[in-house]
């Protein structure tokens, strides 16, 4: 992992396209700006965390089986 520091109004650039900036400081709070390409997702970690934990109950072999019947 990076650590990086950075005050109010300071961005840092990931892979030429992906800008992160720091909005506002409020005691343990820090508001983030994202500007990246429409084609890029971005996710709060904990959203991303249960669309994973959903596609993989998806990929089940319960969930294969359904499919498979809805294809019969």
């Amino acid at each position: 992992m990076l650590a990086l520091s950075r005050k109010k109004n300071e961005a840092l650039v990931i892979n030429n396209d992906i800008e992160i900036t720091i909005l506002e400081i409020k005691g343990e709070q820090v508001k983030i700006g994202i500007t990246a390409p429409k084609e890029v997702p971005v996710y709060r970690k904990e959203v991303y965390m249960q669309i994973q934990k959903a596609n993989e109950e998806a990929t089940t072999t319960e969930g294969i089986e359904a499919l498979n019947e809805l294809l019969s």
